[in-house]
């Protein structure tokens, strides 16, 4: 059996990385190939994920030395992510071994269009060293084709589970008038949009509850909550912070329509997560997004920052019940059509055995 050493996060870290990578395990991935996990992040201070780095280059190096792996997959993203992955490209291509660079990150401007010409220029030596990079979506690979070529670059787009039983409960309860967000609170997100959209939904449908399940940098989380304030709409918000586990099942299986307001993304897997429960969505056209929710079909798919259009989707989804119930089986049927887990992992086998032969 063909050996995979991957570097990871922490199970246990906030985002859309850790979420994807939790999915292989246990999957048919790890029957078909000797996957040999390498934790290079987690949550914490400073110390502890400076710690976590540097632990992780030796175990790196010993299973490189002793487990001689035929593949390296690379889960990174941009900022930090992209400094703390350096020294693994390095190493793996001083032991010729092929390295796959799977790209998970959202802001490509600040990262590289906006960068200086010594950033950039190292950006495109680290990314040169990699055999092959995965993007989340067509809009992604056009991006990293101004720093690798078209042909080293393969689109693999982000999964969703199915959880069919939880979509018939819904489907069949009275409306809650929930509305959920998933993920970090931070402007890149859009939050600072969501009281004002709070605000005018709230007009149409008085008990509308938005759910905003996540954390964010101190400042930004004040910055939510003050603007909640000025919108005199704070009754309306809810804060209950990260969730994972039976928490996020509970709050996806109560809500009626997921949100999600961004002005950077690439294929983001709350979106997908929530449409595995079968939830309508309103979300910004940014990154692959459009790919996943149709406009008018799975809900709507609004230009970022437009919060006239967004509070529009969601008082339709919320006060029609027949367009709530279609926008709700559309999502189910685009999961299943195009974006299961073993259509991700067989996409993805095919990829290792390419570059592994």
């Amino acid at each position: 059996m063909k050996k995979v050493c991957m570097i990871v996060q922490n199970p246990m870290v906030k985002g859309g990385i850790a979420a994807v990578v939790n999915g292989y395990r246990g999957s048919q991935l790890e029957s078909d190939f000797n996957i040999i996990y390498v934790e290079s992040y987690k949550d914490g201070g400073k110390f502890i994920k400076l710690l976590k780095a540097i632990t992780s280059y030796f175990k790196f190096a010993n299973v490189l030395l002793f487990n001689k792996p035929d593949l390296v997959h690379i889960h990174s993203s941009f900022g930090p992510s992209f400094y703390r992955k350096i020294p693994f490209i390095y190493m793996a291509s001083w032991f010729n071994i092929p390295i796959i660079n799977h790209i998970h990150g959202a802001d490509f401007y600040e990262f590289f269009v906006n960068a200086s010409k010594k950033k950039k220029k190292l950006i495109k030596k680290v990314y040169g060293k990699c055999d092959k990079l995965i993007a989340l979506s067509e809009e992604w690979k056009e991006h990293l084709t101004k720093i690798v070529p078209a042909s080293k670059i393969t689109v693999v787009e982000n999964y969703s589970i199915l959880h069919e039983k939880d979509f018939q409960e819904r489907i069949n309860r009275p409306c809650n008038n929930k509305v959920l967000f998933l993920g970090e609170l931070g402007q890149r997100k859009g939050c600072y949009d969501i009281p004002l959209v709070a605000k005018l939904v709230a007009e149409k449908v008085p008990n509308v509850k938005f759910v905003l399940c996540g954390s964010g940098s101190e400042i930004d989380e004040k910055k939510i909550k003050e603007l909640s304030k000025e919108k005199k709409i704070s009754n309306n918000i809810q804060f209950p912070g990260w969730v994972r586990g039976k928490e996020k099942n509970k709050e996806l299986c109560e809500a009626d329509v997921f949100f999600l307001p961004s002005y950077n993304e690439g294929m983001p897997m709350s979106i997908l997560d929530a449409m595995g429960y079968g939830l309508p969505i309103v979300s910004s056209n940014v990154g692959g997004i459009p790919k996943i929710v149709h406009n008018g079909e799975n809900g709507f798919c609004c230009n970022a920052g437009d919060v006239t259009s967004m509070a529009s989707g969601i008082i339709t989804l919320l006060m029609d019940e027949k367009k709530r119930k279609e926008a709700a089986l559309n999502s189910i049927n685009i999961v299943k059509k195009g974006y299961s887990l073993d259509a991700h992992i067989e996409l993805l086998e095919s990829i290792y055995r390419e570059e592994i032969e």
